[in-house]
Order: structure tokens, then sequence, then C-alpha cells
């Protein structure tokens, strides 16, 4: 049995751009902005740097599919530079080729950087084509926000909640974020909202509105990490670890025969489940701190909650309602403002949620920062509900 990575890697500094529509800058000017805060925060130069992961998911970014980008931004030394991508987990998946290198001895110090200029694409969530083994056709009428508007339908059903207090809650989960965005200046969106607002605000897939989906932006966000022993020898006292890293992918059961009902997310269950037990976690709705889930949508947020078994099932939307996961909750959720204030600029986002854990762990997150959280929660979920791969991470304080 694998024996997994718990407390084997620290997080030596991390750096985030300010998210938003930056026709100013391009991608490597983001990368540079992500991290040179990244470095001075972990102290280090580059020529100390081993290996470096690099994420980006629209092909329009960059030319060609390498590593050579990153080193050309950041003048790396002739380091290995691998370019990863694996849907809206891109940024965690440069996280965790960095951090399984460290872990293995195969690098001492490592870093991971993810970015996206979504704007200048001109990319805005709608239908596109579609390519490989998953679909080499075009599906005109199939886009994510009509996709997961059938989450939102499924989950009612099969739950027997009433249409009008799924809307409500789902509009909650959209309050709650720009609530906690309008406090954090590197956010896209950081407008107050109320329910009203989002509840009659233009429909794009019934039940999702406007203030029901994310927006678009551009960002970039970065991690070093070592060993907590070469951290310590740096001069670091007080440090975050990884505490588990989990990925689950789709092998098609879910859009291939009725087994799944479209209610929930299987690959959300079997990360969450796999990273629990890497973490030594064994009732997450009582140890979990906060986090930061995958609000691409609100219906996704609410079904989250449960597919991490912080909700029972069929009880999110009401834990919702109840304020359980607000800033003032039980378990805050995305207390950086989330997707909905960020946007997703797809190879950053996942890097950007660990950067809240980290800073809040640290006690650095200023008129947002918690009442000493010691656990924090990252979950990416890229694709359709359909087929997906879902990522799941936890950091926490490194107390050995």
């Amino acid at each position: 049995m694998p024996k997994g990575i718990k407390d084997k890697v620290a997080i030596l500094g991390m750096g985030c751009s300010k998210f938003g529509e930056r026709w100013d800058m391009n991608a490597e000017d983001l990368i540079v902005e992500a991290v040179e805060e990244c470095l001075d925060d972990a102290g280090v130069e580059r020529n100390q740097i081993d290996a470096a992961w690099f994420s980006t998911a629209i092909e329009e970014v960059h030319v060609g599919k390498s590593g050579v980008p990153l080193a050309v931004a950041l003048r790396l030394p002739y380091i290995p530079v691998t370019r990863v991508e694996n849907y809206c987990a891109s940024g965690t998946e440069s996280f965790r080729g960095a951090v399984y290198a460290v872990a293995s001895g195969a690098a001492d110090i490592a870093i991971a950087v993810g970015v996206e200029k979504l704007k200048d694409t001109g990319y805005g969530g709608l239908p596109q084509r579609m390519r490989g083994a998953v679909a080499d056709m075009y599906w005109p009428n199939f886009s994510a926000p009509g996709s997961f508007a059938q989450l939102a339908t499924a989950y009612s059903a099969k739950h027997g909640v009433d249409a009008g207090e799924l809307k409500k809650a789902m509009a909650q989960v959209s309050v709650k974020s720009h609530d906690n965005g309008a406090k954090n200046e590197r956010a896209h969106l950081r407008n107050k909202i109320d329910i009203d607002t989002v509840l009659n605000a233009p429909m794009v897939a019934e039940p999702l509105g406007l203030f029901d989906c994310c927006g678009v932006s551009d960002g970039s966000a970065a991690a070093i990490v070592t060993t907590p022993e070469i951290a310590r020898s740096l001069g670091k006292t007080d440090l975050v670890s990884v505490k588990a890293l989990q990925l689950a992918v789709s092998n098609g059961t879910e859009a291939s025969h009725n087994s799944w009902d479209g209610s929930y997310f299987m690959t959300t269950r079997r990360a969450a489940e796999r990273a629990y037990a890497e973490a030594g976690i064994k009732k997450p709705r009582e140890e979990v701190s906060m986090l930061e889930c995958h609000d691409c949508f609100s219906i996704t947020e609410l079904v989250t909650m449960e597919d991490l078994y912080l909700s029972p099932e069929g009880t999110a939307w009401k834990d919702i309602l109840d304020g359980f996961y607000n800033a003032d909750g039980k378990i805050p959720c995305q207390i950086d403002g989330g997707l909905k204030c960020f946007g997703h600029p797809i190879g950053a986002s996942g890097l950007r949620m660990l950067y809240e854990m980290y800073s809040q762990i640290l006690g650095r997150a200023g008129e947002r920062q918690l009442d000493d959280p010691r656990i924090g929660l990252t979950h990416n979920l890229g694709g359709f509900p359909h087929q997906n791969v879902s990522s799941v991470s936890i950091v926490g304080r490194y107390e050995n």
C-alpha cells in the first residue's frame, strides 16, 4: 500500500498576481509578477531551483506545448521544465509534479507555476471543438452552463429539493463569495451582491443565472516547495506542509450507462476519500478548517460540499442557507472570493486556491484572516459532470 506524502514536503513560498482583465500584460508578465513574489517569500534565488512544472490549458496562450515559455520568461538556468494540462485541475497538476519531485528526492527545491490569458483569446466558455478520444466532433448544443444546469436538475430530483429553495441556496453561494471577494485586492470582481440580485439576474441556462456562473479572467500563481528539513535550514520556522494530494479521472462510467444518476461527481468522492486517508483525517466536517472548492457554477459548489463529505448527502443546500460555509461559519468556503470573484484562468486557479490556504495558515490574509485555521483543503473539477477530473489537496501546519 502507498504510504503517501504527508508532511514530506513544505511550501517554501508562494506568489499570486492580481486576477482580472490584464490587457496591459502578456502571459510572461503575469508569470513574472507571481514568481517574483514567490521567490521573495521563499527567500531563494532562481539558480537554487532544481526543477519546474508549468500549467496552462488554452492552446492560444503560447506557441507549442513545451516548458520553454516558462524557462524563457524566468531565464531559468537550463533546468527541467515540464508543461502540464489536466482540464481545470491544471494548476494543481503542476503543484503535484513539484511536490512529488521533492517527496521522491529527485529535487531539493521545485517550483510550480500556472498562468492563463483568457481575455486575449476571446474565450467565453462557449461550446468549442472536442478532440481526441473523448469526442472527435462538434457538439453545437453542448456547453458548460447547459451541462451543469442538468446537474442542478438531477440533484433537485434525487433529493426532493424544491426548485425555489435550491435556487435560494445557489444564490447564497454567490452572495457569500462576493462578500469575501470584496475584501480581496487581488480579486477581479469585488462588488457585494444580495440574494434578490442573483435571483433576478438574466438566465443563462435554467436554473443558472448570471451570478451563478464564474467569469473569465487573466492571472498567474506560483509555489516553491522543498523538504521541511531544507526549509528549516533556510531559516523558516512557521511551516505549511502538504498533508495529501490526490487526483481522480473519469473512466467513462458516468457517460456509458445509468449507474450514475447525474446528481454528484464520482471523481470528487474518490479523490476526497483517498486524500482524507493520506492526511489521516477521520471526520472532515470536524477537522477541516476552511476550503476553496471549484465553484465554476454555484450548483457545483453546493454538490461538492457533499462529495467532499462535509455535508451529509442531500443536505448541503440547508447548510448553505444556514451559513455553515460563510466566513463566520463552521467551515469557511471561498474565503478569498473563489472563482466567482477571481474568474477562472484555468492554468492558475488551483495554485491560486492554495495561495489563500497558505496565507490563512500563516496569518497573512489581512481583512479576510480567519481565527487560527489548521487544515485547508482545495478542490478542482475539470471537464463536465459526465466526464471530468477532480483534484483534492490538503495543507496544514507542520507540527513534527
